[in-house]
Formats: C-alpha cells, structure tokens, sequence
C-alpha cells in the first residue's frame, strides 16, 4: 500500500491551532501538541466564563441594590416582592443603576413597594378622552389584574361580591369567576 502524506488539509487543521494559540507563552504558541491542549482548555474557559460573567453582574447588581434599599430601611427581598406586588416590571440591572446615579428615582420605587406591602396596590387607571386638545367627558376605569393575587385575597374578594363555593374553588376558577363577575 503506498504511503499518504498529511499534506494540506493536515497543515490547514495545525495551522488554525497556532494561530488560536498566538500569544500564549512558551512552546503553547509553536508546538502543535501543546498548543492544542491548551487552545482547547481555553476555549472551555471561555464558553464557561460567558455564563460566570451574567452570574457575577446579577451578584454586583443585586448587591448595591441592597445596600440602597438599606438606606431606604428597606432590604433587598422586601424591595423586590413589593415592586412584583405592584406590578412593576424594572429589571436588576436598571434598579442597580438607578440606585447608584439617581437616589431620588430609586427612593420613589421604595416607596411604591412600602405602599404595595402595605395594602395600598395602584391600581391601573385608562383615561379616554373625546378629543386630545380639549377634555370634555373622562371615563376613569379600573381593572384589577386578579391573576397576580394570591388565592387568601382571592377568595375574600369572591366572598364579597357573592360567589357561591369560592372556599373549594382553585386560582384559576376564582379569577374566571371574579372576572365575570363584573
């Protein structure tokens, strides 16, 4: 059988290697075999610190979303169910960054999570006007997003407006319930 030589395709594969492995230090950078060990564990490096670094900005927002809470006397666990009981969608990292530049931003989000905690949850207001310039018939309409209540409060509210076995009902049929009830 006669003898193949690796040839291009072979010096093709080596060649991407080293140049990946540029820079590194000792035979890392020349030598095939240690350079590919290495570009290899580096690469595995990579791939792994990609997800570390989203793990240690959430750790750092968090963090100074904490000790701002805490200037506010609040703590960070407190801030964060009051903000999801008023339904305010803000993401950590805007909250940390607000925290840092905007104290006083940052100071009215404590206290619309104090006043959710408290019992006192905004509800959403739609405002229908005839014409823009000119206001001339304002129909103000609550509607209150059931869904995001927890099933104590549920079951109260149905007990007050009158629905019978609102005690044996689950949250999904409770919020059916409340919502034709209307």
């Amino acid at each position: 059988m006669p003898r193949v030589k690796g040839g291009y395709t072979a010096r093709r594969r080596r060649k991407k290697i080293l140049k990946l492995a540029k820079g590194y230090f000792g035979s890392k950078s020349t030598i095939y075999r240690t350079a590919h060990e290495q570009v290899m564990r580096s690469l595995s490096y990579a791939y792994r610190d990609r997800k570390q670094k989203k793990r240690q900005f959430r750790k750092l927002w968090i963090q100074r979303i904490n000790a701002a809470a805490k200037l506010n006397n609040m703590k960070y666990s407190i801030l964060i169910h009051g903000l999801a009981l008023a339904n305010v969608e803000v993401n950590r990292k805007v909250l940390a960054d607000l925290a840092v530049n905007d104290a006083q931003g940052f100071t009215a989000y404590c206290n619309l999570a104090k006043d959710a905690i408290n019992g006192n949850l905004p509800k959403k207001v739609e405002v229908k006007a005839a014409k823009p310039a000119k206001v001339e018939k304002v129909e103000v309409v609550e509607t209150v997003d059931y869904s995001k209540m927890l099933v104590k409060d549920l079951k109260a509210l149905a007990n007050e407006k009158g629905i019978e076995g609102a005690d044996k009902m689950l949250k999904a049929d409770l919020v059916d319930a409340l919502n034709n009830a209307k």
